[in-house]
């Protein structure tokens, strides 16, 4: 792929660094509407990477102090258990007191491999409280992967995972028993307060390792988009970063959450209803499912007490956003373009995004972006380049990787994305550096091409690759999960309606189940190389009779 770039001074407005001041720490998301003016309000203390407080304590002690307001207010429930603060705060001492039986130390990772729930989150609390770092991990990871990202976490205790099953290493089957000590602990503080997974399009794991200590401020939340006391839905798998960090950044700012134990559309919507949920985190796939029920399901359930919807975790079609901000309205409606890394952040609710359609905010918590050509050279307004980040603390401030380097320019970061910035400072991201087709010499961008699938009310979820092709280099192919029988000329057309004509698939397959987990996570590169063996030869032209079979692409327009 070419980008052209600018040398030279740019014009004022055309900036090539938001915010453009060297001084960024103070920087808060602006106010972006009367329905929002809490959160313009805010802003992080000078100097603070992660935007934390100045009353401080470890998570043990807030934990402690939560409950000691108000024993009895709804810590954390999921479908069969339901715990107060004080039942948490006394459950995780035992808790911690089994683990340190087991051997975990302060500074020591614990595996936590189980199934969303109220288990989960006990067992991180007790790490924590511990002074030691949770590793979330998929229950359903294949054994192979799991021992892959154990070699790398080299884990105290590793729960939820039968005994015996990992050599070498403690194991719990579930979150363990707790102590009959339940008394207060030593005051212990994890030197680094997480340590996700990343790789899966790789395929290669790695650990995305949280340098900052374990401490948070219950009376100042972590972020402006987040209020105290709340109650939170928890509809995303919590081994990923996103679900993971605002569950417990939620919890230690008083928020009663609601795990499920997976996502379900219509269960989402009667858990906001029945649970009165003011704040939740969600992905564009569990949006579209939402948004795709029948009207009939979708408005008989009463959301009136949300009072922020945050999504983020891939591109959003706008479309479907114009859907969300004119049901819930646009002060509620925010949305999030970060790395699990946290060496950068842009924010912008429905009102900015309204002015700036297609935009993922603009830079908050004192981070700094930057879109770079291939030679590093700052980009003008509008220009496509690889978006690179700098967080307020500096290079490496929020992470270290074990198992990768960072993709890293003169000290800034990059997550791998394509974007260009307006005359405003707002982030506009196109597609995945690595994702970009180059068909016929021209760059398609999967993102795009799928939000125009998406957009198909029989689709439900698509993916979009690129495959060999003897005359194009490589060829548009659509993988489609539909939930009405449709023809692959429809969805051609459909697509031949948004797009130009090179943007359009050649080809179309037809899948059976989603794409996407329920993160709105995507395993691209295995998608295409599942297909690179049968795909060496161009594909016929799709005929006017009927679907493509499962697995068997069918060609689009020439």
């Amino acid at each position: 792929m070419s980008l052209t770039g600018t040398s030279g001074r740019l014009p004022e407005m055309s900036l090539k660094v938001w915010p453009p001041s060297t001084d960024s720490k103070t920087w808060a998301v602006p106010a972006p509407g009367p329905s929002a003016n809490w959160a313009g309000a805010w802003k992080p203390p000078a100097g603070a990477c992660e935007a934390r407080g100045v009353a401080e304590l470890s998570i043990s002690r807030v934990v402690t102090e939560l409950a000691r307001r108000d024993p009895g207010r709804l810590a954390v429930r999921d479908s069969t258990t339901a715990l107060t603060r004080s039942e948490l705060d006394l459950r995780t001492n035992g808790l911690a007191r089994a683990y340190a039986r087991l051997g975990v130390r302060a500074g020591d990772m614990v595996t936590v491999a189980l199934p969303n729930s109220a288990g989960f989150v006990e067992s991180c609390v007790a790490a924590w409280k511990l002074g030691a770092t949770p590793q979330p991990l998929s229950a359903r990871l294949p054994a192979a992967e799991r021992d892959a990202v154990l070699a790398l976490a080299q884990p105290a205790l590793v729960v939820g995972v039968p005994d015996g099953s990992v050599p070498g290493r403690r194991t719990l089957p579930d979150a363990g028993k707790p102590d009959a000590d339940t008394g207060e602990l030593p005051e212990a503080v994890s030197p680094e307060w997480k340590a996700p997974t990343s790789g899966g399009s790789t395929g290669r794991p790695k650990l995305i390792v949280a340098t900052t200590a374990g401490r948070f401020d219950p009376d100042v939340p972590a972020v402006p988009y987040l209020h105290r006391d709340g109650v939170q839905l928890v509809a995303g798998p919590l081994y990923h970063n996103g679900p993971f960090l605002y569950a417990f950044r939620g919890l230690f700012c008083g928020h009663a959450l609601v795990v499920r134990e997976r996502f379900d559309a219509e269960d989402w919507l009667r858990s906001v209803q029945e649970h009165e949920v003011t704040w939740t985190m969600a992905v564009p796939t569990m949006l579209h499912r939402i948004w795709r029920l029948p009207a009939e399901v979708r408005t008989a359930y009463d959301v009136g007490s949300l009072r922020v919807l945050l999504h983020l975790g891939a591109p959003c079609p706008p479309e479907l956003k114009r859907a969300w901000i004119g049901w819930l309205g646009p002060g509620r409606v925010w949305e999030l373009y970060a790395g699990t890394e946290g060496n950068g952040v842009t924010v912008l609710d429905g009102h900015e995004w309204l002015a700036h359609p297609g935009s993922v905010g603009r830079p908050a918590l004192g981070s700094r972006v930057r879109v770079l050509d291939e030679d590093g050279r700052d980009l003008s307004a509008g220009q496509v380049g690889e978006v690179f980040l700098l967080p307020a603390g500096g290079t490496g401030s929020t992470y270290r990787y074990v198992g990768a380097e960072p993709r890293r320019r003169e000290g800034w970061d990059s997550l791998g994305d394509l974007g260009w910035l307006d005359e405003d400072g707002y982030l506009y991201l196109v597609d995945r550096r690595t994702d970009c087709i180059l068909s016929g010499g021209a760059n398609v961008y999967p993102a795009e091409v799928e939000a125009a699938l998406d957009s198909h009310p029989a689709v439900r979820s698509s993916a979009v690759v690129g495959l060999p092709d003897d005359d194009l280099g490589e060829r548009v192919h659509a993988l489609v999960d539909a939930t009405a029988p449709v023809e692959p000329a429809e969805l051609l057309a459909h697509v031949g309606g948004r797009l130009a004509r090179y943007k359009v698939p050649r080809s179309v397959e037809l899948v059976d189940g989603p794409l996407r987990d329920d993160a709105g996570k995507l395993r691209r590169s295995q998608l295409r190389a599942d297909r690179l063996p049968t795909d060496r030869v161009s594909a016929d032209r799709v005929s006017a009779e009927g679907p493509a079979p499962s697995r068997s692409p069918s060609a689009g327009p020439a």
